[in-house]
């Protein structure tokens, strides 16, 4: 893992903060700063100069968020964060992107995000996809890892499937060797969930066969993360070391 890196964020929502691989790039002296697309003005002209330049990020991980990718007339900092993706994307940079962060990078390339046939809300099985080039990232052949969506990316053009599972067909791809999106959560924290859970009024529009009851969410015993967390850290090292 190199040391030093400069690293942004990009976030949605009031209260999300980073993540689990905050304590992780601090201990290699990254450098940390944030966009809070949610305290953007909404009735003033955004352009891409109130991002960072690309030449001052060396990582960028993409949050999640309520909102979708297509919801633009709600949400007009999203064409800009769009535009300023596929740049930085062209330029051959290192990303991440979480649950919307990997809806947004596939969006931003021409795939499209629409609704998924079922919601996924608590932690649900996640496989590795079969037949994955030896060179590309290589996560367990079993994930049990929180889940927290109605929408799903299709896999951009000239990505790679890495997991899947039978409620969400795509649930992680890469791009290159230095782009990873997820649709779960390997970032949650039991202080992360905990926050998301406050928004109860979220969970309202949650229901089906694969949504979790918020009794048995807040039980989640601190281990539970521990294997995701784990993954965002090798995945975060990945994307750099390219």
């Amino acid at each position: 893992m190199k040391s030093h890196l400069r690293v942004h964020y990009f976030q949605h929502i009031a209260g999300e903060g980073f993540g689990s691989c905050y304590d992780f790039l601090k201990a290699h002296h990254a450098k940390i700063t944030a966009t809070e697309f949610f305290a953007l003005p909404v009735d003033l002209p955004l352009e891409l100069e109130a991002l960072p330049r690309i030449d001052e990020v060396d990582l960028l991980i993409i949050m999640g968020g309520t909102m979708s990718v297509n919801d633009e007339a709600n949400y007009p900092w999203l064409r800009l964060e769009k535009r300023w993706l596929r740049r930085y994307l062209a330029a051959g940079k290192p990303a991440i992107g979480l649950c919307l962060g990997g809806q947004l990078i596939a969006n931003a390339l021409g795939a499209a995000v629409s609704r998924n046939p079922d919601q996924e809300l608590g932690w649900m099985d996640v496989g590795r996809a079969s037949h994955i080039p030896e060179q590309c990232f290589q996560i367990p052949e079993q994930l049990n890892i929180l889940q927290w969506h109605s929408e799903t990316f299709e896999i951009p053009k000239g990505a790679i499937r890495l997991a899947e599972n039978k409620v969400c067909l795509n649930q992680m791809y890469q791009i290159g060797r230095n782009v990873l999106g997820f649709q779960f959560h390997p970032e949650m924290t039991p202080h992360a969930l905990a926050l998301l859970i406050e928004g109860e009024e979220e969970m309202a529009v949650f229901n089906g066969r694969y949504v979790q009851p918020i009794a048995e969410l807040k039980r989640s015993l601190k281990s539970k993360f521990e294997q995701g967390n784990r993954l965002l850290n090798q995945a975060i090292d990945y994307v750099v070391s390219a």
